[in-house]
C-alpha cells in the first residue's frame, strides 16, 4: 500500500496554526482569508490606474500525507504548465512566494503567516516591506511568477524526507493585478505537485 497524499489550503487561524481545508476540485484566489472555492463575492478589483496594483490575499497550499504504509516522501516540487491564461494585465501575474536558496516553501507549523488585507479591496503583497509575507519579503527575489515553474524546471517546495503523517511545506500563491487587466472570472489554470515516495 502506497501513502495517502492531498492537497490542502490554510487559511485564517493565527500565525503558525491555520485552518485547512482539502482542496478536492478547485481553489480561488480572492480578496478575503477563506477557502470557498464557489464564493465570488471577494473578487481581486482593477486598479483605476498602477502602481499601486491590487492583490488577492495570499494562499497557503501544501501536500498533507493523511496515512498508508511508506517508508518516507521527500522532494516535494511544484510547477504550471509554463503558460498562465489570465488576463491580469502586462504587469500582472500569478506570483508564489520565492527563497533565495534551498526549499521554496513554508514549514507550516512553524512559518505559516495569515494573509492580511482588506477584505474585498486589497491584499498586502507577499513582497510588501511592511505587511508582507516573513519568509518571503527580505529575500532577495521574495517573489517569481508561477509561469516559470514548469514540468522541465519545477520549483522545490521541500526536500525534507518526511517519515509520519501530517503537513509538508506550503507553496504560497497570490495574483496581482494591473489597470489594463480585463475584468470577468478567469479560466481554470492547473497547478501540479509532485514528489518521490519509497
Amino acid at each position: 500500500m502506497v501513502a495517502t497524499v492531498k492537497v490542502y489550503q490554510a487559511y485564517g487561524g493565527s500565525d503558525g496554526s491555520p485552518s485547512e481545508s482539502e482542496i478536492t476540485t478547485s481553489t480561488r484566489l480572492q480578496t478575503k482569508d477563506q477557502f470557498d472555492p464557489a464564493d465570488t463575492t471577494y473578487p481581486v478589483p482593477i486598479p483605476a490606474s498602477a502602481p499601486p496594483y491590487k492583490y488577492s490575499h495570499w494562499i497557503h497550499v501544501f501536500l498533507k500525507i493523511t496515512g498508508g504504509s511508506f517508508t518516507k516522501i521527500n522532494n516535494i516540487r511544484f510547477y504550471s504548465d509554463g503558460s498562465i491564461g489570465w488576463y491580469y494585465g502586462s504587469a500582472g501575474a500569478l506570483l508564489r512566494g520565492a527563497r533565495d536558496s534551498s526549499d521554496q516553501g513554508v514549514p507550516m507549523n512553524t512559518s505559516y503567516e495569515k494573509a492580511t488585507g482588506t477584505d474585498g479591496v486589497v491584499g498586502d503583497a507577499i513582497d510588501a516591506a511592511g505587511n508582507g509575507h516573513g519568509y518571503y519579503k527580505t529575500q532577495t527575489t521574495p517573489v517569481v511568477a508561477v509561469s516559470t515553474d514548469t514540468a522541465s524546471v519545477p520549483a522545490t517546495i521541500d526536500s525534507t524526507d518526511h517519515t509520519l503523517t501530517g503537513r509538508c511545506k506550503a507553496v504560497v500563491l497570490q495574483v496581482k493585478v494591473d489597470a489594463d487587466a480585463t475584468q470577468g472570472e478567469q479560466a481554470d489554470e492547473t497547478l501540479t505537485f509532485l514528489y518521490d515516495e519509497i
